[in-house]
């Protein structure tokens, strides 16, 4: 059971090739590890993943050439496909950087995995495909037409670039749109990194349309435990299914889509609250408009990923936040000292 990771040294990618290595699978782990956030904590998750089952290359998916010459030798049975350029946010300022890794980056990988006969392509899209909708909870089964940021529009992009290859080719795909994932290793410019170093260094926190957000956070232990289980699960042709009466999420080619959240939306100002109380500090709230890119509510249906693997989000998020600051804590007290050495030489 050889499988590709790709963005291996991401904030899934990282925890996905853990628990793969623990349970057996032989994997390789890809990533250019670009600076869009500090290269050292991307090195430092590298560090972490201590198997001889796991083996690593620098390199960037949208490098066709180079991508084919690793399917080749290696012989993948699986690819879970993770490298993305992440953030809504940064999608409004470098465009371009998203159409190269989320669209040619995406259309790399499925050529390779058409070429080289891969069992099953899994890959992440995201909530942030639901855009305008306002009917919640958000369903696969929902139109997702009107994204609100070009991030998103790559997602909803790699969903259908992703159905062509399993009509035309017969090549199994699933997609799982992550719903706002939290917990130990997370990227600084996502919510709870970006807001808990702030309020350790007594900064300001923007807090945008003042607080009148919902997520539906989902700990990372659980997103990894989805995409494992999910991965075992190869979709298959289904002749009898209608577009008019089936969901969209699915069809008659290999192909199916699952939303992965905790069905369990959070007020930012609660998030924030409980920040406050597992940190010992207090946060410096600066009120701001809704930004460019974002939406007032994320609320996740899972019910179709049960249906298929049995398995539904398990983490409190009282828990996933305590584990998140413990983690936090640690990593800013030991981590410049513990992994300086090690991240010089991966």
């Amino acid at each position: 059971m050889k499988t590709l990771v790709t963005g291996a040294a991401g904030f899934i990618g990282s925890h996905v090739c853990r628990r793969l290595c623990n349970e057996g699978y032989d994997v390789v782990g890809i990533d250019n590890l670009n600076d869009y956030y500090d290269v050292r904590m991307k090195k430092a998750r590298l560090a972490l993943i201590q198997s001889e089952r796991f083996r690593f290359h620098r390199m960037n998916v949208e490098s066709t050439e180079e991508l084919a010459r690793l399917f080749e030798e290696e012989g993948f049975d699986y690819v879970i496909h993770l490298a993305a350029q992440a953030g809504v946010r940064y999608s409004v300022e470098a465009p371009m950087v998203y159409g190269e890794s989320n669209l040619m980056g995406f259309l790399s990988v499925l050529e390779a995995c058409r070429r080289y006969s891969i069992k099953h392509l899994v890959y992440a899209s995201s909530s942030s495909v639901y855009g305008l909708n306002d009917k919640i909870p958000f369903s696969t089964s929902d139109n997702v037409d009107h994204p609100v940021s070009l991030y998103a529009a790559t997602k909803k992009s790699n969903e259908l670039m992703a159905h062509s290859y399993s009509q035309m080719y017969g090549l199994p795909t699933t997609g799982l749109r992550f719903f706002s994932v939290y917990g130990p290793w997370s990227r600084p410019d996502m919510a709870f990194y970006k807001f808990a170093e702030a309020m350790i260094e007594k900064r300001p926190i923007d807090v945008f349309n003042n607080g009148e957000l919902y997520r539906d956070f989902t700990y990372i232990d659980d997103i990894v435990e989805a995409v494992v289980q999910v991965t075992k699960r190869i979709p298959k042709k289904n002749e009898e299914w209608k577009k008019t009466t089936e969901t969209i999420a699915q069809s008659s080619a290999p192909y199916q889509i699952f939303n992965v959240g905790s069905g369990a939306p959070v007020k930012l100002t609660k998030m924030i609250d409980l920040l406050e109380c597992k940190l010992g500090v207090g946060a410096i709230r600066q009120l701001k408009p809704m930004q460019v890119g974002e939406v007032n509510m994320t609320y996740s249906d899972a019910r179709e990923l049960f249906d298929e693997i049995g398995f539904s989000p398990q983490v409190p998020f009282h828990e996933g936040v305590a584990a998140f600051v413990e983690w936090y804590n640690d990593y800013r007290l030991i981590y410049k000292q513990k992994f300086k050495s090690v991240t010089e030489s991966v």
